[in-house]
């Protein structure tokens, strides 16, 4: 039921906020992010099997050059589809406001994660509950700009 929820509430949010340039659905204010508003990106990613263009919004943190995203699922026992995809697809774009950028996608090593995760869960405090609902090790995903 919740990954059709994700999905159902995931379209609005897009069309809202490419309709407004970010300016409506660029923050995330639910949960942890209720009292702390998190910052939302539009990730575009290429079915593994379908070919389809897809995009989902996401909570993001800035590290550096990079964008850092958590395929989280809200706890859920599998990775989410634009995980997978991002997988066998990993050049594709973003959207951050009204800018659109190029990137490549790597799942964080041992050593990243380590690292970011702490400044993830600053950011949403929900991740650290995610993880503890799942026994799976949810993936910390780096973004690294390319050229157009």
């Amino acid at each position: 039921m919740l990954p059709k929820i994700f999905r159902i509430v995931g379209r609005a949010q897009v069309a809202i906020y490419r309709r407004t340039g970010g300016r409506i659905g660029g923050t995330w204010r639910i949960g942890a992010g209720f009292r702390k508003p998190v910052p939302t990106l539009l990730l575009e990613h290429r079915g593994r099997k379908s070919g389809k263009q897809f995009t989902v919004p996401l909570l993001y943190l800035v590290d550096g050059a990079d964008i850092v995203v958590v395929a989280s699922q809200g706890g859920l026992a599998n990775h989410p589809q634009w995980y997978r995809n991002l997988c066998v697809h990993p050049d594709t774009h973003v959207q951050i406001g009204r800018e659109r950028r190029a990137v490549r996608a790597v799942v964080a090593d041992d050593e990243q994660r380590a690292r970011l995760w702490p400044a993830l869960v600053d950011l949403y405090a929900d991740f650290d509950t995610y993880q503890a609902w799942t026994e799976r090790r949810i993936p910390v995903v780096i973004l690294t700009p390319r050229p157009a």
